[in-house]
């Protein structure tokens, strides 16, 4: 038979009172804490959390919410925002939105049910209105990797429009001007990048055609298909700026696919440093995101807003990224072209 609260009356003589109230999270005087985990262990007593939820209206659980549980992208940020939540107590019911802003407000109102203490989301949809429900409730909630349209929620996340602009400046420093670029239309990190392309090959004086610019969604099958696309133009690009791991993913299939080849023919430079850079040869310049800082960052962040009661005005958390060189990029000015 399972140990209960009385048991740990009888083995430590402290009073209901006492040990309901260490149980429920609140102060204790120091012996008395020692006695009550004592004897917790050694009667192996398990906290009822369904019953102390009751008590505290709290649950130690985080609602989580991603655009899509397929992405190795995400997979990372759930394991080090698990990390974090874990030290603190508390457990993640995560849900996934499979890239469907009907579903991900489904998931809001799922996990508003189950009462969740906070959410973070890594959200799929452009505008706030799925977390309405959530603001009601009095929920705090966090914004990992992306954020809103119109702002209104704390946010961790990098600066994706200077990263794209650098990304792109880093080819047209190699002496590239036909460059081109595979990103999300839907996604706000897409647009973002996107913008940041243009804007570099504004500043640079160089244009950017339509036929250059491929706009769909961040999946290998866009990255894939867009890649194809533009090694069958007539005045093909030099360079293809890739806005995402999968789109990079699908690129480098299609041009080893191919006769043409990598940095010889097409120089490539893409977004998210996660497996690809071990898997093939050339080895991929690519524009790294510090993960695990950002899903500490948001964790943590969310821990505080669960404490306070979500007081304050929301925060936007910008941090930088770096670039990892690798040789898919043929130096123009070296060879000639330039």
């Amino acid at each position: 038979m399972a140990a209960t609260i009385k048991d740990i009356r009888e083995k430590t003589g402290l009073s209901l009172a006492t040990i309901s109230k260490y149980l429920n999270g609140g102060n204790v005087l120091p012996e008395n804490r020692e006695k009550i985990e004592d004897a917790i262990k050694s009667l192996h007593y398990e906290v009822n959390e369904i019953a102390r939820g009751l008590v505290t209206n709290r649950t130690r659980t985080v609602g989580v919410v991603v655009f899509s549980v397929e992405s190795l992208f995400n997979g990372i940020l759930l394991h080090h925002t698990g990390d974090i939540l874990r030290q603190a107590g508390y457990g993640m019911l995560i849900c996934d939105s499979g890239n469907n802003p009907d579903r991900e407000a489904e998931n809001i109102r799922f996990l508003l049910s189950k009462k969740v203490d906070g959410i973070l989301a890594v959200p799929y949809s452009r505008s706030g209105e799925f977390l309405g429900p959530a603001r009601e409730a009095g929920v705090p909630v966090v914004l990992l990797d992306r954020d809103l349209d119109e702002g209104g929620y704390d946010c961790v996340r990098i600066d994706n429009r200077l990263s794209a602009r650098r990304a792109v400046e880093t080819l047209v420093s190699r002496g590239h001007r036909k460059i081109a670029c595979i990103s999300s239309a839907a996604e706000y990190t897409g647009i973002e990048r996107c913008e940041g392309y243009l804007e570099a090959m504004a500043r640079s004086g160089l244009d950017a055609p339509e036929a250059y610019r491929k706009l769909g969604f961040h999946a290998l099958e866009f990255g894939h298909q867009s890649m194809r696309e533009l090694l069958r133009l007539p005045d093909r690009p030099t360079a293809v700026f890739m806005s995402n791991y999968e789109i990079t993913l699908g690129a480098v299939m299609a041009v080893n696919e191919s006769a043409y080849r990598c940095p010889r023919d097409i120089s490539m430079l893409g977004f998210d440093n996660l497996l690809l850079s071990d898997l093939m040869e050339p080895r991929m310049y690519t524009v790294i995101q510090p993960m695990q800082e950002m899903a500490e960052r948001a964790a943590r962040l969310l821990l505080r807003r669960m404490e306070d009661g979500g007081a304050g005005c929301p925060e936007t958390v910008v941090l930088s990224t770096c670039m990892s060189e690798g040789n898919s990029i043929l130096d123009l000015r070296q060879d000639g072209q330039a």
